[in-house]
């Protein structure tokens, strides 16, 4: 009855990680063999684990991915452009926790939202937040947003996220209104959070796509400074239905 009692207070605790790992213990037959310390840590590190867990899911479930994709699911296979030993260290997020940028460029089909998105989720698997963003159909809510007197929340929602995707950077001309709000975006996370950019134009290129020279100018000097870059090369991986040979 006293063994019920607690897992009743625990669970009204919320502690729901910890209620099960004694319930786990109240039937192993070798929980007796532990010491009370060894059982209280395993109960301590069972609700740690479980909080964790939901952690890791909220922040995937907010960063709402356009592509379930993880890093270890990449194949290297016959592709020119990505380095194993570079991926495995951005796989580590420390770039991201120094507030960096990545740039993923490369033509249309080569994997860069799935390459991004899975750079996301590992953030997310690091318990970093994250959002994912296609360049069109963000630069269209922020100017619903204006309109309709909710910009500045938007704007904070993104500010708050130590990762943010801009994915498909320069698929449709940006016109002077929006690449101030790109702007925005851009300088409210330089050396605060961290960025990745996907673009099937070369960074050269990107000045061209932006409607304000003045404004042009500021966001590839905020954006390129502290960037990592990778540039895939090859054929299309729509074309051959392989989406996770990167």
């Amino acid at each position: 009855m006293m063994m019920q009692h607690t897992l009743e207070r625990l669970n009204s605790l919320r502690l729901h990680g910890m209620a099960a790992a004694l319930e786990q213990q109240m039937t192993s037959m070798h929980a007796n063999d532990l010491s009370f310390e060894e059982r209280i840590s395993f109960i301590v590190d069972n609700e740690f684990t479980s909080r964790e867990s939901k952690k890791i899911t909220r922040l995937l479930q907010s960063a709402k991915l356009k592509e379930n994709a993880m890093l270890e699911d990449v194949i290297y296979k016959n592709r020119s452009g990505l380095d194993k030993q570079y991926v495995a260290s951005l796989s580590l997020c420390a770039w991201i926790k120094n507030h960096h940028n990545l740039i993923i460029t490369g033509a249309t089909g080569n994997g860069k939202t799935w390459l991004a998105c899975a750079f996301a989720q590992q953030a997310c698997r690091n318990l970093l937040s994250a959002s994912y963003n296609w360049t069109p159909t963000l630069l269209k809510e922020l100017e619903v947003a204006h309109l309709d007197g909710s910009f500045r929340k938007r704007m904070n929602q993104l500010a708050k996220m130590e990762l943010v995707i801009i994915d498909d950077f320069g698929i449709k001309p940006i016109p002077a209104s929006a690449a101030h709000d790109l702007l925005e975006i851009i300088d409210a996370r330089v050396n605060k959070k961290s960025l990745i950019i996907t673009s099937q134009y070369p960074i050269e290129n990107w000045h061209s796509l932006i409607g304000d020279d003045t404004i042009a100018d500021a966001i590839l000097d905020r954006v390129v400074h502290n960037s990592h870059r990778i540039k895939l090369v090859g054929e299309s991986l729509r074309k051959r239905k392989k989406p996770l040979e990167i």
